[in-house]
């Protein structure tokens, strides 16, 4: 479980929820599946979402390429920018 690695690596639990989506509940509504996996495994797409308190999307990142990910500078940008709406 990812609580636990992070937890074991950190020596914390981390103070925020994760999803466990083995029901693709959630992948399937925000698109995220990838149907298009050269080893066609059941595998989503990388993504990162800032969703604020009311469940608005207000930051959504979403790449083919696993590599490709928003730096922890423009996510914090992209927060900051929510705290002055």
């Amino acid at each position: 479980m990812m609580v636990d690695r992070i937890s074991k690596e950190d020596g914390v639990l981390p103070d925020y929820a994760f999803l466990s989506d083995s029901g693709h509940l959630v992948i399937n509504r925000y698109g995220l599946f990838n149907q298009d996996d050269p080893k066609g495994r059941s595998i989503t797409h990388p993504a990162t979402f800032i969703i604020d308190r009311r469940g608005i999307v207000r930051y959504r990142f979403v790449e083919v390429n696993y590599r490709v990910r928003p730096t922890h500078d423009d996510l914090l940008a992209e927060l900051e920018a929510l705290e002055e709406d």
